[in-house]
């Protein structure tokens, strides 16, 4: 085949992962965060105080939030990564902004409940898709990997071909959730292992307990007990050891280098 000039095409750098972390309290979220290529954090909820992190400070309102982003968009800094912990408590925020804009001939609102009809929720994704668009501002023009720290919840789930079951999912309201999740490149749960033994409870019957394990896992492929999943064929199941979580989940990120990788 003959070169022709007009097949040039210029490939771009490959673009920093979205990943939206999720998992039950004290799992390693933030610490597992903060070992990704210098962390800057939007705190939308007080912190544990224990790791030394760099952050602009608890965010109280929604126009913070995005002052804080235009921040990190408008001023030289060196930070790579941008954590916004929690998109849970980011909710608040995004209801109060939903509520004080209102309906579509403005009629404010007190509660997103307050609309009617679930419609409030669904008002409220317009106001999420502008903190996404904040955020992947900072993805694509500055190059900053985005961490949206979540909370986890159990939550029943009606399958249509088997009988209902109890798994692990955000905690959101389901709209918020399914948009975050459609976005995010990467869904990671991070959660200990649990081992169940059985007791004699007397009367010929056995008593289940469920019993938390030393090891904390990255789970990053769905499974009918939890939400998870990836594009860039991360392990379904990797072991989370602190101080090592980002380098185990780097080299599956097309934007870093082997050199970038070593340094960190």
């Amino acid at each position: 085949m003959a070169i022709d000039w007009n097949t040039l095409t210029q490939k771009k750098r490959p673009k920093p992962p979205c990943i939206l972390l999720y998992g039950p309290e004290k799992s390693g979220k933030t610490t597992l965060s903060s070992e990704f290529l210098r962390p800057v954090y939007l705190q939308t909820e007080e912190g544990d105080g224990v790791l030394d992190i760099a952050s602009l400070g608890k965010i109280e309102t929604y126009a913070e939030l995005m002052d804080a982003i235009g921040m990190l968009y408008s001023n030289e800094h060196d930070f790579q990564t941008v954590v916004l912990d929690s998109v849970t408590a980011a909710q608040a925020l995004v209801w109060a902004e939903t509520g004080e804009r209102g309906d579509d001939k403005g009629n404010k609102k007190k509660r997103i409940e307050d609309f009617g009809f679930g419609k409030g929720y669904t008002y409220a994704l317009a106001v999420w898709q502008e903190v996404l668009d904040g955020l992947n501002a900072l993805r694509n023009e500055r190059g900053m990997t985005i961490i949206m720290i979540a909370h986890s919840k159990i939550e029943r789930f009606d399958d249509p071909e088997t009988v209902g079951y109890s798994r692990y999912e955000i905690d959101l309201h389901e709209k918020a959730r399914d948009f975050l999740k459609r976005e995010a490149d990467v869904v990671l749960l991070l959660k200990a292992d649990v081992t169940v033994k059985s007791e004699d409870a007397g009367f010929n019957k056995v008593r289940a307990i469920g019993q938390g394990g030393r090891s904390v896992w990255m789970h990053a492929t769905s499974r009918p007990a939890y939400a998870a999943g990836n594009r860039y064929g991360i392990p379904e199941k990797t072991l989370y050891e602190p101080g090592k979580g980002f380098s185990a989940l780097a080299p599956y990120f097309p934007h870093l280098t082997p050199l970038a990788i070593a340094a960190e």
